[in-house]
């Protein structure tokens, strides 16, 4: 018998069986693709945007040394709308902030987690490994796990966690539905060389097609994230590297000069997916498996950790023989959630909708509003706090304090 299964070992899976080691609580994390492997789908080529809230889970996680030479700092962010006049600049230093935020490559964090998780003995992985049945009881749910290799093994355990992605089996298993609105874009994701130094500026530009975002690199290099609608971005995939940096040349300007070059290029179609619940009986949604949202605000892997650092700490806060699939424990864990989660799905998709709007009066409402942003300091403040979860009930692990 498990006290927790974690279902899904990507970033925000692996994190939270992390952070529960230390608790005494036995614990399976089921995963289905090895994490070193090619095609694994949460440590592949992308990067994340750490917030300030997240790089302090790492740190009080005893992570953030192992991944911090991989890390770039945000130290400013520029939002500009492509036609007009409008910008707002973020800078760390007039927020009394090292940095914004942490530009960190999704290969570099899987490998740490794992190779820590692999010195927790209380932390049993089965990997590869899916859920092939979930049978929740009174006191237990039974888990049918098939192996790789073809073999089953069924596991007992008194609370499942879904962290097993936006298109979530465990959630479906237990019969908690999840809206979607498919935004019918697609992010191309690459790496662009500029032929300035990008100075740790993030560049969100807003264009008739989609945002682009421009990440900083350590390298000199910048993440590109471009949208484009669905089939245009097809179309991209296959574009000659000239064509396709002439392409994003037209959209961002000339802030960095020329693009010289671009990496390889994957695409993933862009949606809203947001679950109904948090919790069912002996289950609890994290991650992507309770929001998937639009990169546009680059939100959703730190809304996600806090999903993870909460539910942890409420595991931490009951005695070692309690119940960790009690309903109070459940409960408490979707009133904490609440708030976060509604404002940063509200603002992640106002953003998309207010930005994609080919309303003339709406895009001179919007030019307006970012040049009332740049010189208002308490707006600033205010996105900062929001972008940090700072908006509500802030998780210890998330101020850097350790849960015991």
């Amino acid at each position: 018998m498990k006290d927790i299964a974690i279902v899904g070992g990507g970033m925000v899976g692996a994190t939270l069986a992390l952070a529960l080691a230390p608790l005494g609580r036995r614990i399976a994390l089921i995963e289905a693709v090895p994490p070193d492997a090619a095609n694994q789908p949460s440590f592949d080529e992308r990067t994340t945007a750490l917030s300030n809230g997240s790089r302090r889970v790492l740190e009080t996680l005893g992570l953030w040394d192992s991944v911090a030479q991989a890390a770039t700092p945000i130290e400013k962010i520029h939002v500009s709308d492509q036609g007009r006049f409008g910008f707002a600049r973020l800078d760390a230093a007039d927020q009394d902030l090292e940095a914004m935020g942490y530009v960190l490559p999704n290969r570099a964090l899987g490998a740490a987690l794992w190779q820590r998780l692999r010195d927790c003995p209380n932390v049993e992985a089965f990997c590869p490994a899916q859920v092939a049945a979930a049978r929740p009881g009174d006191d237990a749910v039974g888990l049918d796990l098939v192996h790789g290799d073809g073999t089953t093994t069924t596991l007992d355990t008194r609370l499942v966690v879904a962290a097993d992605g936006i298109r979530s089996a465990v959630r479906s298993a237990f019969g908690i539905d999840a809206d979607n609105r498919d935004y019918g874009q697609t992010a191309v994701i690459t790496t662009i060389l500029p032929q300035r130094f990008h100075e740790h500026v993030a560049y969100e530009r807003f264009t008739e097609m989609g945002p682009l975002a421009l990440l900083p690199l350590s390298d000199g290099r910048c993440t590109l994230v471009l949208t484009l609608e669905t089939a245009l971005a097809t179309e991209a995939l296959s574009w000659s590297d000239e064509r396709f940096l002439a392409e994003v040349q037209r959209r961002f300007g000339f802030r960095l000069g020329r693009f010289l070059q671009v990496g390889r290029r994957a695409a993933y179609p862009l949606s809203l997916t947001r679950a109904l619940r948090t919790s069912a009986p002996r289950c609890v949604i994290v991650g992507a498996a309770a929001q998937g949202l639009h990169p546009v605000a680059g939100m959703g892997f730190n809304l996600g950790l806090r999903d993870a650092a909460s539910l942890a700490e409420l595991l931490a806060d009951q005695a070692v023989a309690d119940d960790s699939g009690a309903p109070q424990l459940l409960a408490a864990y979707d009133e904490w959630r609440a708030a976060d989660r509604r404002a940063i799905i509200g603002f992640t998709d106002g953003l998309v909708r207010v930005f994609s709007s080919p309303s003339g009066v709406v895009r001179r409402l919007r030019n307006l509003a970012l040049l009332a942003f740049d010189v208002l300091p308490p707006a600033k403040s205010a996105l900062s706090a929001l972008s940090t979860g700072a908006s509500g009930r802030i998780p210890k692990l998330s101020r850097g304090v350790a849960l015991r």
